[in-house]
């Protein structure tokens, strides 16, 4: 946690069991926190029988006594599981509901999933990426947290779907660092006003590098081979 900090990123998504770890750091001008407030069964090596999505319990006054700048819930689409659906929809909505009170942000991550050979993956299905974000919307989101489609040049339609609402662009799988700082630099120039990012920061070997290097593409207007290059100079 100490290593992510150090590297300043705008904010970190934590479940409530780790957001201690960042909150207890002392100093200011520490990275803001996002709170992951639901639990899925929907990832692993092969799917269970049953799919569910389930809210943590008081997940808004989790998120006021940790002192986070926003919440954040899945609305998960899987092929024949259209019970697993409804119960996100039910999460967002009931989410949004105990976040207007207190002015608490909602981001809504709209995944689109498909069976794979290892259990379920990312559906970059433009069309199934949009119709997603657009419902997401509708529901309420204050932000949007969106997977890449599978042609980075349609990624302005998923913009326009979310209309005034941002969308971040998520991670998703390890990717080679080329790969996912061009990615990066083309789903900005499409429109997307940030990045969420996962495994591809916390499990490179250099995560203050890579953070630095996609920050410089984020806020500085960088090119992914500057950024590269960047990142390439630390080692």
């Amino acid at each position: 946690m100490r290593t992510l900090v150090d590297a300043r990123p705008d904010a970190i998504q934590l479940s409530p069991g780790q957001a201690p770890l960042l909150q207890r750091l002392p100093g200011p001008g520490k990275p803001a926190l996002v709170l992951r407030t639901d639990i899925a069964n929907v990832y692993g090596p092969s799917p269970p029988q049953s799919l569910w999505s389930e809210l943590v319990a008081d997940a808004v006054e989790a998120a006021v006594r940790l002192d986070a700048a926003c919440v954040v819930v899945n609305l998960l689409s899987l092929p024949g599981e259209p019970e697993l659906h409804r119960q996100c929809v039910r999460n967002v909505a009931s989410l949004r509901a105990a976040c207007d009170p207190v002015g608490m942000p909602l981001m809504v991550e709209p995944l689109a999933m498909k069976l794979a050979d290892a259990g379920y993956g990312v559906n970059g299905d433009a069309d199934m990426v949009v119709t997603l974000v657009r419902q997401a919307v509708e529901l309420g989101a204050d932000v949007v947290k969106a997977d890449p489609t599978d042609d980075l040049d349609e990624y302005g339609r998923v913009v326009e779907a979310a209309g005034r609402v941002p969308v971040l662009v998520r991670g998703g799988g390890r990717a080679p660092d080329e790969e996912i700082l061009r990615r990066t630099e083309v789903v900005l120039r499409q429109g997307a006003a940030g990045i969420v990012y996962g495994r591809n920061v916390v499990q490179h070997a250099d995560p203050v590098g890579m953070t630095r290097a996609l920050m410089a593409i984020v806020h500085d207007g960088s090119s992914a081979e500057e950024a590269l290059a960047g990142l390439a100079a630390r080692a």
